[in-house]
């Protein structure tokens, strides 16, 4: 009994001392000196700062002055600016064609020519009684000049001649009906008779086309008409002709609107000397509405999306970032027109601009940001 008596003083005497311990420690970590102080003690700290902060790196670009063009694009077919397919007006059988499949023809040169045997008889005869009423009536004015015969003798013998007059022309006519021409210089195309091949009238002869001018006709969405206008300028090509660009300029445009599509029919023309394009070919279209010059151009990627109509661009002021307002125009081919908040040759940060604030130094490596650069530091290169 008394050894545990011993023990139970023993055992909390331990343990105060052990708290004292504890307290002692934590004493001295509240009460210690900060370095800042120390340095202050010994005179080494007073003028240490924090240090200032590094430039961000971006990529920055000018902002260049230019024409820009205002165009749509749409797709067309080429058409022949005169196409026919010859038919015969009468009946008959073929007796001779002059023409090589595929051959330049010129206008009034016959192509086709039935077999006109009557028609060359019935001439003949009509030729002959014509004669035969000339000679009539000259007499007959004869006598009537000599009062030997009556005023009315002599109208008849004229009104005779006439009639024989019509008569000629006529069988005349009928004969040219049998020969076939041209109605214009063109190509002709692949015949579908032979020599003697029994035709009626109307049936299909040969196609013939005019080509050295073609005509392009597209569509283009009604909100455009209001730019529409003829003599507009346009850009043809074609997979026919790669990597040629043929000019052509708008000759008509439909004045009504197709209801269906919401689209606007419009045919332009275009020089075809060499007859490198041919009608029915695909043709993509590059319509020119409008040319504007001394516009302002930075690249697309220097705008900042905020919320609202708001748009801000980063502009480098002698080494440092300065968030400004612009108002922008149209785009095209990765630029967007600046119309106000911009000067030119101004430089704008064209990467890198989410990663700073207003005010934030910057640095290109390379490049001297503080001057502006003497040529434009990011290519712009349009289509």
């Amino acid at each position: 009994m008394k050894i545990r008596s011993f023990r139970r003083p023993l055992i909390a005497v331990l343990c105060l001392a052990g708290f004292a311990g504890l307290g002692a420690v934590a004493w001295r970590a509240n009460h210690a000196p900060s370095p800042s102080v120390a340095g202050a003690g010994t005179g080494t700290g007073a003028n240490v700062s924090r240090p200032a902060p590094a430039p961000a790196q971006v990529e920055v670009a000018k902002v260049t002055v230019r024409e820009i063009v205002d165009d749509v694009s749409a797709v067309g077919t080429l058409v022949s600016n005169g196409s026919v397919i010859l038919r015969p007006e009468v009946a008959g059988r073929v007796a001779a064609i002059r023409f090589r499949d595929g051959a330049a023809v010129h206008k009034g040169e016959v192509l086709v020519e039935l077999d006109a045997a009557v028609q060359s008889a019935e001439v003949r005869q009509a030729q002959a009684e014509l004669s035969l009423a000339e000679a009539n009536a000259n007499r007959v004015e004869d006598l009537f000049a000599r009062q030997f015969v009556s005023g009315s003798a002599r109208d008849e013998a004229v009104s005779r001649l006439e009639v024989a007059r019509a008569n000629t022309a006529l069988t005349q006519a009928r004969l040219e009906r049998t020969r076939i021409r041209a109605p214009f210089d063109g190509i002709v195309g692949i015949r579908k008779v032979n020599v003697g091949d029994y035709v009626r009238d109307g049936d299909a002869l040969i196609n013939i086309e005019d080509i050295a001018v073609l005509k392009l006709d597209f569509r283009l969405p009604e909100r455009y008409l209001a730019r529409l206008r003829p003599g507009q300028e346009l850009e043809v090509t074609s997979d026919v002709v790669p990597n040629v660009i043929f000019p052509a300029e708008v000759e008509a445009i439909d004045p009504l609107v197709d209801a269906d599509g919401r689209a606007v029919l419009l045919r332009a023309r275009l020089a075809n000397d060499e007859g490198r394009l041919r009608p029915g070919v695909f043709a993509r279209v590059r319509l020119i509405v409008e040319r504007r010059d001394n516009v302002m151009l930075i690249p697309e990627a220097a705008l900042i999306p905020a919320p609202g109509q708001t748009q801000h661009v980063f502009r480098v002021v002698d080494g440092v970032a300065r968030q400004v307002e612009v108002k922008t125009g149209m785009r095209r081919a990765a630029e967007i027109e600046i119309v106000e908040g911009l000067a030119s040759d101004d430089l704008v940060v064209a990467a890198g601009q989410f990663k700073l604030r207003d005010g934030t130094p910057v640095a290109m490596p390379g490049i001297d940001i503080a001057k502006k650069p003497e040529s434009e530091t990011l290519s712009i290169v349009r289509d």
